[in-house]
């Protein structure tokens, strides 16, 4: 099965894409005012660069770290006789909070910010937003992820669940959907919805270090950064960050340098 992990991940991914674009188009939660081919292609793009960046350097990726790490007896769980369904559950949650903690890490970190709010630099909130992460971003996180999963000893099966559910999530909960009042009130003790998440991309500053959660939603309200709602309601609310208003940072060029430059204007 793990030979096929590539393949498993990209339909997992392909899949998930296009029933959220299908979900946007029928019923979007917010009017957007810069249209699809404006962002699209440079964010699906960015897809291309990170994921051949990735296989370039890391061609084990974390799923085979976690099988040479098994194979060599490394880490926690296989120093521990521990079930191995014990072990998948515990590595999915230890997993889930390490991305929650690494999350809040690049946001408190001004050198770590400059990476990541490129992220944060949309100015619409759609499933390619989920999508769009700084190269650099991308290959500081798998060395975290690698390091996180050897340490831990982690079962490869949970990484691989891990992997598909965390690129799952992070498309669903960035989509420009909405639930019933109701249902998303009860789901999001268990996930992270998109009304939850969207507060994370206001542009007021409070708001956006708030809802870090990509999967599970109960570190928020641990740590307490839980924020149920924004300030100006989910359609009322500004999408992005002040100092990068211009469209024409929605370019690839623009988001690959954007790290690099102190606002639009530079």
């Amino acid at each position: 099965m793990f030979e096929l992990e590539p393949l498993i991940r990209l339909g997992c991914f392909g899949g998930v894409l296009l029933l959220m674009m299908l979900w946007e188009w029928l019923a979007p939660r917010r009017p957007q005012h810069i249209g699809r081919l404006g962002r699209w292609p440079h964010n699906l793009l960015l897809v291309v660069i990170n994921t051949l960046l990735l296989r370039l350097c890391f061609p084990l990726a974390a799923v085979g770290a976690a099988l040479l790490a098994e194979e060599r007896g490394w880490g926690l769980f296989n120093a521990l006789s521990v079930p191995i369904w014990a072990c998948v559950i515990l590595s999915l949650l230890i997993l889930d909070l390490l991305i929650y903690l690494q999350h809040r890490l690049f946001h408190a970190v001004p050198l770590l910010w400059r990476l990541h709010r490129m992220h944060h630099a949309d100015l619409e909130f759609d499933v390619t937003t989920g999508l769009r992460f700084h190269p650099i971003e991308i290959l500081l996180s798998m060395v975290l992820k690698l390091a996180a999963v050897t340490l831990l000893g982690a079962p490869a099966l949970a990484v691989l669940l891990f992997e598909v559910l965390l690129n799952a999530t992070a498309m669903f909960n960035h989509g420009n959907v909405g639930l019933p009042k109701r249902l998303d009130k009860w789901l999001r003790l268990m996930l992270v919805t998109p009304d939850m998440h969207r507060v994370h991309h206001s542009v007021i500053p409070s708001e956006t270090d708030s809802n870090f959660g990509f999967n599970l939603p109960w570190w928020d309200r641990l740590f307490n950064t839980y924020q149920a709602q924004p300030q100006a309601g989910q359609l009322g609310m500004t999408i992005g960050l002040n100092q990068f208003r211009n469209p024409t940072e929605l370019r690839l060029h623009r988001l690959l340098l954007q790290p690099f430059r102190r606002s639009s204007d530079s």
